[in-house]
């Protein structure tokens, strides 16, 4: 294993990030035939694998988290379906790192990746930089959390925080906090605080609830909307923007059940003491909790000049249109787990026929 002082060297592939898209083209670059270490690696800014798991509140299990699924080429198989996510899997992808030997260098932080005038990127570090002929960028979005602006918002005296700052209810426990947001960590945050704390769901659309399953031609669907909106450019909306809420989730059948999910319209102002609504209607609170989503962590790529009109990146498939040699994994239609799997193997797939056509596949 090479380390972050290893730098300077010219490879084929540069992967950045090693969560569930990084592993899964850095897995697809080995069965495609590149060498570890000369023909490809992987940088990531975290301390420890894990990707965004590591940073997840401790009450998500496996049981109230969207399914993970597994990586390419073995199996997740947990002991304890109600262990604390952000330990379980972690372990999996240290495991994972170990068992195919994946050249992941850590911790290194990509501060921008440039073009060079041989037709190759520069990818600048805070340990060094790196040569490449492409690049794959699986980055997320856990490092971006989005939180709107309102009228107020600075003068508010209670304590705003948004979901990657979630740790545990215990910590609103008497209080009223102001839920924001639409989506699953919403629901979910909402029906752990209100067994300790008073609370007011708010969104800025009224929710869709489905009462059927979400089956894989709902996600056919859902997954060419959002490859519509990156096709123009568009940013990629949120996903239970086009799937909506399954009420047959346990925390939502809960939610409902104990009249804690009773969404009232977004608010029009934050005062100093609470939220306030343009009819006049003002609602108290101690705390505001923004479960209101990620943008999508790009910035290291700005000296590119990827972003369209729209505040997106136009895409082809996995790939930023009309530069081959630069994928981005984990990002729109590939934004979940089973999606950056089979996104990441694309992605090395499309590189060896671009870059090594030698190369000779692995089984």
């Amino acid at each position: 294993m090479r380390s972050p002082r290893d730098s300077d060297a010219d490879v084929d592939v540069v992967v950045i990030g090693a969560g569930q898209a990084g592993l899964s083209t850095a897995y697809g670059l080995l069965r495609q035939g590149f060498e570890p270490h000369t023909g490809f690696v992987v940088l990531d800014a975290d301390d420890a694998p894990g990707g965004a798991w590591q940073h997840r509140w401790p009450s998500l299990t496996l049981t109230t988290t969207h399914r993970v699924h597994d990586l390419p080429g073995l199996p997740f198989t947990p002991d304890d379906d109600t262990a604390p996510a952000v330990e379980s899997v972690p372990a999996y992808y240290a495991v994972y790192e170990r068992h195919f030997d994946l050249p992941v260098i850590r911790p290194v932080r990509v501060t921008g990746v440039r073009r060079t005038g041989d037709d190759r990127f520069r990818v600048e570090t805070d340990a060094g930089a790196w040569t490449a002929r492409a690049v794959v960028n699986a980055t997320g979005t856990w490092t971006r959390p989005f939180v709107p602006r309102y009228p107020g918002q600075e003068t508010f005296r209670g304590r705003q925080l948004h979901t990657v700052d979630y740790r545990v209810p215990e910590e609103f426990h008497g209080q009223h906090v102001v839920v924001v947001g639409g989506g699953a960590s919403a629901t979910q945050l909402l029906g752990e605080i209100s067994r300790v704390a008073s609370t007011t769901w708010v969104t800025r659309r009224e929710p869709v609830w489905r009462d059927d399953p979400f089956d894989e031609d709902a996600g056919r669907a859902a997954v060419a909307l959002v490859e519509e909106a990156v096709r123009e450019g568009r940013r990629p909306g949120s996903v239970v923007g086009v799937t909506g809420l399954l009420t047959s989730t346990p925390y939502v059948r809960d939610g409902l059940d104990r009249g804690v999910l009773e969404r009232r319209p977004m608010f029009d102002r934050i005062t100093p003491d609470g939220v306030e609504w343009a009819d006049g209607t003002v609602v108290r609170a101690d705390v505001i909790l923004w479960a209101t989503g990620f943008r999508a962590a790009v910035g290291h790529l700005a000296p590119l000049h990827l972003r369209a009109p729209g505040g997106g990146i136009r895409m082809d498939g996995t790939h930023v249109a009309g530069e081959p040699r630069l994928h981005l994994v984990g990002y729109g239609p590939s934004a979940s787990t089973i999606g950056a799997n089979r996104a990441g193997q694309s992605a090395a797939r499309q590189l060896r026929r671009l870059l090594r056509p030698d190369l000779a596949r692995t089984a």
